[in-house]
């Protein structure tokens, strides 16, 4: 039986991808999950292993070959050759692991399917090991896209038998990272012969042999500190980055030495960015770079809603089972801000405006993974309860990491608390592709001059940065006076005036 070896399906935004490095030869017996050719695209490396065990009998696209998604490049003949059936029934010690191995059933880890607008994935934390136990359920491993991280559990009880992508690899939706032993238990194989067993191949992953090859280095010519002696990409910068034997000079050490005297306590950390980091960089210069921003500010008496909210959240915490903050006032004036300056509700797709009907703020929320900002859908029909609720709903899922693709994606107008943190002013980058953004901020007793006489009162920097291109300086001021009448009378939020 023959099978095809195919291109990976290549994302919406990649037409097509270059045949980069084969590792077999026509000929060559090849194992299942062997990674048989690297494919790369102009933004990642896709490795193409093979499905079941057998020999190469075709290659059709050679080093160099310009390829489609799906195109066929090689051709697998299934099963082994008469000799491979004598060279493989010889050890018999050894095929009476591997036959008990194989009785347990083969499940595939795979990442989830990606949503359409995120092109590739990576592989943030495994929570097991190769050998491990796990149940049904039981995370195994986080999966980092640039908004979210995504969970993959074990469908069944059984035991970890191979990681293919470690930490850090680069992975495609629904792509193959591991393989799950399903019913088999821990003590199934002894933990002796199955280190004895593994092949020089499969002490690094492929990501890592393509280090150690950029590195220069052999297998030889580095330590693993893994389970078996596996090599992480660790490993091989400890080795590359290892001073080369002196000639046999005394005096050959003495420059590190010194290096290291002069260092003294002065030490360095360097941590590769995560996805989320990365996608924020880029958005924020993206917003810099691509809009026409402007910030107006303006001051907001704090007194009324303070008094206001002193006088009610004990009674409307129990009323709603929540705490009454300042969100719910912040949210509510927004909302009916937008509804007199439509502008600011809008945003520029090409040489279109697009005016939203609808009322969708995402809120800045601080996690530990950076600067999220989900989205609380249609504001303006939640009660002052629904929209504490929500922020708070939003909050925690942000801080464990729980948010979900819908909860992050659209939104018309985001509002930023900095006050939270202390921030007494600043100037909000927008978060595109909205035309607006509203920073809060701390509020701080200040002296103020109320008909003619000077009086301390909490007040409060507002922050309104906007697209210049949509947004008019005259609507901008409005849209913020609004906000600021609204919060230093609330009663005109509940009387819609």
């Amino acid at each position: 039986m023959t099978t095809e070896i195919k291109v990976p399906v290549l994302p919406e935004s990649v037409a097509d991808a270059t045949v980069a490095t084969w590792h077999v030869q026509v000929g060559d017996k090849v194992s299942r999950d062997q990674v048989l050719v690297d494919i790369e695209t102009d933004k990642v490396v896709l490795e193409v292993p093979a499905t079941s065990d057998g020999v190469i009998t075709s290659i059709s696209e050679a080093e160099g070959a310009t390829v489609l998604g799906e195109q066929v490049i090689a051709i697998l003949s299934e099963g082994s050759s008469e000799g491979d059936t004598a060279a493989t029934a010889a050890p018999a010690s050894a095929a009476a692991p591997a036959a008990a191995t194989s009785s347990a059933k083969v499940i595939d880890i795979e990442v989830p399917v990606l949503p359409e607008s995120v092109a590739d994935a990576t592989v943030a934390t495994w929570h097991v090991a190769e050998g491990d136990s796990v149940s049904v359920d039981q995370n195994l491993v986080d999966i980092e896209t640039d908004k979210v991280v995504l969970e993959v559990v074990a469908q069944e009880n059984g035991v970890i038998g191979k990681i293919i992508h470690v930490e850090g690899d680069t992975v495609l939706g629904a792509q193959k990272i591991g393989e799950l032993n399903a019913g088999a238990t821990a003590s199934a194989a002894p933990a002796a012969s199955a280190e004895e067993a593994i092949s020089s191949d499969e002490l690094a992953s492929p990501s890592v042999r393509r280090l150690m090859t950029e590195k220069g280095l052999t297998a030889n010519d580095v330590v693993g500190t893994g389970k078996g002696g596996r090599i992480s990409k660790e490993d091989v910068e400890a080795a590359a980055n290892k001073p080369k034997a002196a000639p046999a000079k005394a005096a050959a050490p003495a420059p590190a030495a010194q290096a290291s005297a002069a260092l003294g306590e002065r030490t360095q950390k360097r941590v590769p960015m995560t996805r989320l980091r990365k996608t924020i960089a880029t958005r924020l210069l993206e917003a810099k770079n691509s809009t026409a921003m402007l910030t107006t500010f303006n001051e907001v008496n704090m007194k009324p809603i303070m008094d206001l909210r002193k006088q009610y959240k004990d009674v409307f915490e129990k009323t709603h089972d929540t705490r009454l903050g300042f969100m719910s006032f912040y949210v509510k004036a927004v909302t009916e801000a937008l509804k007199r300056y439509p502008a600011v509700n809008a945003s520029i797709d090409g040489d279109d405006i697009v005016y939203h009907n609808f009322f969708d703020v995402s809120i800045a929320v601080s996690t530990p993974r950076g600067l999220v900002t989900p989205v609380l859908r249609d504001a303006d029909q939640l009660s002052m309860a629904g929209i504490e609720n929500g922020i708070r709903g939003l909050a925690i899922k942000g801080r464990d990491g729980k948010l979900t693709m819908d909860e992050m994606q659209g939104g018309n107008f985001t509002i930023t608390n900095g006050g939270v943190f202390g921030s007494l002013i600043s100037t909000p980058i927008l978060n595109l592709p909205q035309a607006a953004i509203l920073g809060m901020h701390k509020i701080q007793d200040r002296p103020m001059a109320v008909d003619g006489k000077v009086e301390i009162l909490p007040m409060m920097y507002l922050a309104l940065s906007y697209d210049h291109r949509l947004i008019d300086g005259k609507e901008s001021v409005g849209f913020l006076v609004t906000i600021k009448e609204l919060l230093e009378d609330p009663t005109r939020l509940l009387l819609n005036i």
